[in-house]
């Protein structure tokens, strides 16, 4: 398990999560009802292979927030409304009004919701108290807060908030395109993102190409600015990062990895918890650059 994409989010760093195990136990998913859509509780991160409810390295926590969501698709919805409404209309001989309209639909979706198909979904997090940070599975800002508010849920109190930045992100971002040096152990990727600074102005995306050279300096002259940016760390980690500090494309590097393959480990728990360690360890180097950098805040 590597995660692909970290919306972060801080917390205060002496928050209590000694009884987090229990907590998380007492909010666990339940299959989701007859006649409800969708139903969300914590997971087991290793599934069947470990039945808790959390992973601990260090100081760092594997959690996992699991869903099952009725799959019920609009047009079959509306497809037997119309047949409905059709049928009533012949019969009376008049079009059923919007009231009539919504409790059928109503009655319709009551009706078909215990024979959907349920699918089951899942949202990795990371937490790092070290640093008060939680690192969620997901470049969707909206589902990253489901997940933060499930771990608010099951801890009673969990004051996270999005990253803040004390210096501008997309600044910094086109600083280092045009030069500027970068943080040590940073290296420019081969993608980037620039737009015009006014409303509805150019947006220029570019891939596979050398970000230092010439063509991108006349973008910049022309004052576009970098909204995202593809960052290498130490060979280790390959990421694109965005001005809202969403971490995209997260990839961990044969440099990396490497250590990964010299572990050995034929147990599933085992490569599991190893594959843990290392992207954990990977991460809190990669928070420890960006906070630095962009003069992150702490959390009160």
């Amino acid at each position: 398990m590597f995660f692909r994409n970290l919306t972060l989010f801080r917390f205060p760093t002496a928050l209590d999560l000694s009884d987090l195990e229990q907590q998380l136990g007492d909010c666990a998913l339940k299959p989701v009802g007859a006649l409800e859509l969708s139903s969300r509780g914590f997971i087991p991160p290793m599934g069947q292979h470990d039945a808790a409810f959390q992973h601990v390295c260090d100081d760092a926590l594997w959690l996992t927030v699991g869903g099952e969501d009725k799959l019920l698709p609009g047009a079959v919805v509306n497809d037997l409304l119309q047949k409905k409404l059709a049928a009533i209309e012949e019969k009376e001989g008049r079009k059923p009004g919007g009231r009539t309209r919504k409790r059928i639909k109503d009655e319709l979706i009551t009706e078909l919701l215990p024979r959907a198909f349920v699918r089951p979904v899942r949202t990795d997090a990371l937490i790092d108290r070290q640093h008060g940070v939680i690192a969620v599975d997901t470049s969707s800002r909206k589902s990253a807060e489901s997940v933060v508010s499930e771990v608010r849920r099951a801890l009673g109190s969990f004051p996270a908030l999005p990253l803040n930045a004390e210096t501008a992100p997309r600044a910094i971002l086109t600083s280092w395109i045009a030069g500027d040096p970068l943080p040590d152990g940073l290296a420019l990727g081969d993608e980037c993102e620039l737009r015009d600074p006014v409303d509805s102005g150019a947006v220029v995306k570019i891939q596979r190409m050398d970000l230092s050279g010439e063509e991108i300096a006349k973008h910049l002259d022309a004052g576009k600015q970098a909204t995202r940016l593809a960052l290498v760390l130490d060979d280790h980690v390959s990421f694109v990062l965005g001005e809202d500090l969403i971490v995209r494309k997260f990839k961990l590097l044969d440099g990396a990895v490497d250590q990964l393959e010299s572990s050995g480990d034929d147990d599933i728990v085992a490569e599991l918890q190893t594959r843990f360690a290392l992207m954990a360890g990977e991460f809190k180097r990669l928070f420890g650059v960006l906070e630095a950098a962009f003069r992150l805040s702490q959390a009160q």
